[in-house]
């Protein structure tokens, strides 16, 4: 059986009741997996690379991948933090840290996937929408994807074009709209994990082999925004 380590932030965190509406894309994507493939999100609220791998979560992952297997790259929201215990800087830190992921994976004969961070949900007074959110990161994980060789989804850009089409207004019901513009509800996580698992479908084999399929759903559910 394979499975999908998914190492990320809030964004990304399997929540339990006492967090109920916030959902994370790892939670969601159970709806478009094969029933053989496992997930194992090891996502936290608050997490960079560097403080994700400086508490040991990437030696945890590290203990259990194994050939075969997926690890779901996620970072962003807050390597740009001014926190020293979770900042990095998008031209060095941030993508050695990339790598270090990468090649825990690598090593271990599995897959990995870097995947840029979900746009915030931020509009002006006129209700236009406010892209670039991330600054450098999303494109500091791109040109490590290039650099190394490993698929890049870019959801930064995704998420960016789908929320400036649907507008303020509406956006609203996706995010944990008035507590924040962040996190998601089910709605927002299902949806996010639509275009995720749409854009693992176009990488052809192994990463679209763990998804449902899709049959007659792919022309209903809007998730190609390209």
């Amino acid at each position: 059986m394979a499975a999908i380590f998914y190492a990320g932030d809030s964004t990304v965190k399997f929540n339990k009741i006492s967090t109920y509406p916030q959902t994370g894309i790892s939670q969601a994507m159970l709806l478009y997996l094969k029933d053989s493939v496992e997930m194992k999100s090891f996502a936290q609220n608050g997490r960079s690379t560097k403080s994700f791998i400086d508490e040991g979560r990437l030696g945890l992952i590290e203990k259990e991948i194994k050939e075969g297997d997926f690890l779901f790259i996620q970072f962003g929201h807050n390597d740009e933090k001014d926190d020293p215990a979770r900042h990095t800087d998008p031209d060095t830190t941030f993508p050695e840290n990339l790598m270090r992921f990468i090649n825990a994976a690598r090593d271990r004969g599995a897959w990995p996937v870097l995947i840029t961070p979900i746009a915030r949900r931020l509009f002006d007074d006129s209700g236009v929408f406010l892209p670039g959110s991330h600054g450098a990161y999303p494109e500091a994980v791109k040109r490590t994807g290039r650099k190394a060789g490993v698929p890049v989804i870019d959801l930064t850009a995704i998420t960016e074009k789908y929320l400036a089409a649907l507008g303020d207004l509406a956006s609203k019901a996706y995010f944990m709209w008035p507590k924040d513009n962040t996190h998601l509800k089910p709605e927002g996580a299902v949806l996010m994990a639509g275009f995720l698992c749409y854009e693992l479908q176009k990488l052809g084999s192994p990463y679209g082999d763990i998804l449902e399929s899709r049959g007659e759903r792919t022309e209903n559910t809007g998730l190609d925004v390209s």
